[in-house]
This record gives structure tokens, C-alpha cells and sequence, in this order.
């Protein structure tokens, strides 16, 4: 057994009052104090961990039809042939509409850059 894992059972096995006596020694013997650590480390596990999570599916949503109506029109039908034009004219005059939903972030620069170059307005979400 080597002298490091004799160490982890020896502190493993002081009592928590032992323990606390152990940490006072050390602290007046190498002029130290663990009570910053201590409070450091309590703040960073009380705070919310949150991941940094990148967004991979973004939402194209049409906010304004323009005054160029039709030809934002004609782009919606090419972004999304599944409509029709009375589908498509709706969509336009009823903004705030989604247009594309669940997109990559290319694709979703790739449809706003083509509704605002005929006219419209757009956010990505």
C-alpha cells in the first residue's frame, strides 16, 4: 500500500469532529486558511450549473410581407412547395408566421437572406 492511498484511509477514518481539529492544525502550522476555498467552493455549488448548449434547429419567422408582396410570395413557394399560392399569400399577409421550422443555421441564413432580398422582413430564431 503506498503512502498516499494509507493517507486516504487514515482521513477516512477520523470523525467529523477529528477532522475539524486535523484542518485547525494545518492551518496554524502552514499559515493557512480553508475557509476561502471552502466559501468558493460552496458558491460555485449553490450557483445553477447551465451547459452552454449550441443551438442546432433554428425557426425562420416571416415579420413583415414588405411592399413587395408577390415576390415574397413567389419566395415563400420556393422555400416551401408544399403550399399553394392561396397557402403562401396567407402566410405573407398573417405575419407573424413561421415559414421554415427545425432548420440548420445554414439553411435558415440561406431562406432569410432570400425573403429579405425580395422585400420582406425576417427573424431566425
Amino acid at each position: 500500500m503506498s503512502k498516499l492511498e494509507k493517507l486516504v484511509e487514515d482521513l477516512s477514518a477520523l470523525t467529523v469532529l477529528e477532522a475539524s481539529e486535523l484542518s485547525k492544525l494545518l492551518e496554524d502550522k502552514w499559515g493557512v486558511s480553508a475557509a476561502a476555498p471552502v466559501a468558493v467552493a460552496a458558491a460555485a455549488a449553490a450557483a445553477p450549473v447551465e451547459a452552454a448548449e449550441e443551438q442546432t434547429e433554428f425557426t425562420v419567422v416571416l415579420t413583415d410581407g414588405g411592399d413587395k408582396k408577390i415576390n415574397v410570395i413567389k419566395e415563400v413557394r420556393g422555400v416551401r412547395p408544399d403550399l399553394g399560392l392561396k397557402e403562401a399569400k396567407d402566410l405573407v399577409e398573417g405575419v407573424p408566421q413561421n415559414v421554415v421550422e427545425n432548420v440548420s443555421k445554414q439553411q435558415a441564413d440561406e431562406v432569410a437572406k432570400k425573403l429579405t432580398e425580395a422585400g420582406a422582413k425576417v427573424t431566425i430564431k
